[in-house]
């Protein structure tokens, strides 16, 4: 339990029978007490005045002896509170607050930020009403209203076999892990700009001394753009992630899949005869691209491998492990460092580590994947494909042709 919860409860249980002397001087002990940040945490807590807690604070360290204390006010003395002077005032915030399941649906706020300042304001112009804006953010949470940002878990549509593909998913990788047959996510990390530009986050620097990048973040002022496509094994706790400066397609999705075997996987797995990989519904490795099965055609009969694969449905990318077992690290080990070169980039990526012992290498792939290639009917009909029996769109193999061994 933190101290500002135990204030809380403490509080809880002792204002029904502190006057508000006693009140002010537990207060500022409690604050003492805490130390470093103390009065706003107790001030949260207990709903009193910041200048409160400070007042109670500095008498119990002047001894809190009846010489120096603030006079306490007769019982019903002082301001009244603002419910108690307009006691319609509660009714009209959360009219403003919620124009279109409490107040006028057409109410100019219904499409402006919803400010402390712009509802004070309001207040005035609408109801005649002066209240601050910090007894506004009071009212407010008293009535059980918070600071919220929007939140991601909308997904659109849901298909009807989603969870029974997620399932499905589930069943293949068991059935890989227990057998050591090679089971990998594969996905194409956010772009990023390469040159002198902010990135989110902050890392400690010396004091004073920070990192200087560009106001704008223009794109005719970059170096180039940064596409890692990662490939990530789930047994093995390790990825290979090749940095792209050319184009996201099919092309280079399969390359870096094959640049992952070749350096890691071919390894660790010397006896596979099949892989398996799961990937996204779209992006260049979309279960709709020709050009990716395609690509994976010419793998198989290179590697003379099966290559598996399962697409997670529309979507869902986010469920897809590279995701939040790859790429929210990366992201986390470069928050605040300019990315200035290509070289930073690799090198970034490939320090990137786990408590659980994640392994990442990276490499910079300077090839050209030229957009809008075509794949013709003559040559899908060539494409020695076996779709599964479930959702043969999402889950199917490449063999290697026998005749081209």
């Amino acid at each position: 339990m933190s101290a500002e919860d135990a204030v809380r409860q403490k509080f809880i249980r002792l204002k029904g029978v502190l006057d508000e002397r006693v009140r002010r001087l537990w207060a500022g002990a409690e604050a003492d007490a805490i130390g470093r940040g103390g009065i706003a945490a107790v001030a949260r807590a207990t709903g009193l005045a910041i200048s409160t807690v400070t007042l109670g604070r500095n008498e119990v360290r002047a001894g809190a002896c009846a010489d120096n204390l603030v006079n306490v006010r007769r019982k019903g003395g002082g301001r009244r509170r603002l419910e108690e002077e307009h006691p319609q005032l509660i009714e009209s915030l959360e009219a403003l607050v919620d124009p279109v399941t409490r107040g006028d649906p057409e109410s100019p706020l219904r499409w402006t930020c919803k400010s402390t300042h712009k509802l004070s304001a309001e207040m005035l112009d609408q109801y005649g009403i002066r209240v601050s804006h910090q007894s506004v953010a009071r009212l407010l949470r008293d009535s059980g209203y918070s600071l919220q940002a929007a939140r991601k878990t909308v997904e659109g549509a849901q298909h009807p076999d989603r969870n029974a593909q997620f399932e499905y998913i589930n069943a293949k990788a068991k059935r890989c892990l227990a057998r050591g047959i090679p089971f990998v996510s594969v996905d194409t990390k956010k772009k990023e700009l390469v040159g002198n530009f902010k990135n989110a986050g902050q890392e400690w620097q010396q004091k004073g001394v920070p990192e200087l990048v560009d106001v704008h973040d223009f794109p005719s002022d970059a170096v180039g753009k940064a596409i890692p496509y990662g490939v990530y094994d789930v047994a093995d706790n390790s990825a290979f992630v090749s940095v792209g400066i050319d184009h996201d397609t099919a092309a280079f999705a399969v390359k870096s899949f094959e640049t992952w075997w070749k350096r890691m996987g071919s390894k660790r797995y010397r006896d596979a005869r099949e892989i398996h990989i799961t990937a996204d519904s779209g992006g260049s490795n979309s279960h709709r691209s020709r050009l990716w099965k395609a690509e994976l055609q010419r793998l198989a009969d290179k590697l003379a491998l099966s290559i598996h694969v399962s697409h997670f449905p529309p979507g869902t990318s986010k469920w897809n492990k590279i995701e939040h077992r790859l790429f929210a690290f990366i992201t986390m080990n470069w928050r605040g460092r300019p990315l200035r070169t290509f070289e930073t980039v690799v090198s970034l990526i490939g320090a990137t580590t786990t408590s659980a012992g994640l392994d990442v290498r990276a490499a910079l792939d300077e090839r050209k994947y030229p957009i809008g290639l075509k794949i013709s009917d003559a040559e899908m009909r060539a494409i020695n494909i076996e779709r599964e029996d479930f959702h043969g769109d999402w889950n199917y193999v490449i063999h290697p042709r026998t005749d081209l061994l």
